[in-house]
């Protein structure tokens, strides 16, 4: 195996300490992928340099200078705290025709506007939910009367369930008003509102430029929910260990899930990654009711690559430890082939 000089591109906060000692479990949360993603390139024999990104691109383009490195592992998940705008910052990495890991910038751009990605489904005849949007400065109006309550009610264009609570799952015209006036003022973007499918919350890894591989269907499970509370992750159940300990928070292989239908969201999740025209990796997010109907809530071109968390967890069932997923993810990088190179 080639050694290589790699820098990961981070974000300034999440720069990991050299060694995890005296740092509490909820500490290391905060920056857990990045430690992960840094040591294990270190344990595959490669030159590591962590950058921390802020609002400008000083220090990258100086290391990028100095360091020279085959590729940039990328880590970002937003800039100038805008989730839209990770795609621009794959985007300078290209113009500047430096390799990098994950999805290119007009996959990225397509996956986390989450309104035209809708769009897209429905082009392709993908059953997803019926939605519309709310941009900052516009109230619901008539939209609302053309879908069914409840609706859930999230950012159009954030990750890593940035403004979602319980409260986000709406019942009726006045919570729906408020909580499109909540994710304007407190999210900062237009207002994504879904009609929301009860039922069991499903992803699907997948892997590759061209050819393409997928990972075995992962379900997570929250068995002591209360039962007021809606089926949904939210930002306390995505980043709060206490309380996904509270809710015995789980994530493994679906259960009770036939091969027809597994086969049936294994085709789906390709079709969605090559309509998208994502790259390197990326996890769907599905949901399944009761009548075993799938429907497509979005497609994460920058999916949590914790050690231990859904994507590793699930390739590790194709034969991917975590070393070796993290090599895939670097050679799928180097063959990624963007317009400048055609």
């Amino acid at each position: 195996m080639k050694k290589l000089r790699v820098i990961v591109m981070m974000h300034a906060e999440l720069v990991p300490p050299a060694s995890l000692k005296g740092y509490s479990e909820s500490d290391v949360n905060e920056w857990k992928a990045e430690y992960d993603v840094i040591t294990t390139l270190g344990e595959l024999g490669h030159e590591v340099l962590g950058i921390g990104m802020r609002d400008d691109f000083a220090e990258l383009r100086q290391a990028v200078r100095e360091f020279e490195p085959h590729i940039v592992f990328n880590l970002l998940t937003h800039f100038h705290e805008a989730g839209i705008y990770d795609s621009a910052v794959v985007g300078w990495l290209e113009l500047h025709k430096l390799a990098y890991t994950g999805c290119n910038p007009r996959g990225l751009l397509v996956a986390n506007d989450k309104a035209l990605a809708k769009k897209v489904l429905s082009y392709h005849r993908i059953r997803a939910p019926r939605f519309f949007s709310v941009p900052r400065g516009k109230r619901v109006g008539r939209q609302a009367a053309k879908l069914e309550f409840p609706l859930i009610v999230k950012s159009r264009s954030e990750h890593a369930s940035t403004g979602i609570s319980q409260a986000s799952l709406v019942h009726d015209l006045e919570k729906l008003e408020e909580r499109v006036e909540f994710v304007h003022r407190n999210v900062g973007t237009a207002a994504l509102c879904e009609e929301y499918i009860e039922g069991r919350e499903l992803t699907i890894g997948v892997l590759g430029n061209q050819r393409l591989e997928t990972g075995p269907v992962w379900e997570l499970v929250m068995p002591n929910l209360p039962e007021s509370a809606p089926n949904i992750v939210t930002s306390r159940v995505k980043w709060n260990l206490k309380y996904q300990k509270e809710i015995g928070l789980k994530s493994a292989p679906a259960s009770n899930l036939s091969d027809e239908k597994a086969r049936e969201i294994d085709r789906l999740a390709r079709r969605i990654y090559r309509a998208f025209g994502l790259s390197g990796y990326a996890r769907i997010d599905i949901r399944m009711d009761a009548q075993e109907r799938i429907w497509i809530l979005e497609a994460n071109p920058n999916p949590d690559l914790c050690f231990g968390e859904d994507l590793a967890e699930s390739f590790e069932r194709r034969g991917y430890g975590y070393g070796k997923l993290i090599q895939k993810i670097l050679s799928l990088g180097l063959r990624y082939e963007p317009p400048w190179k055609g």
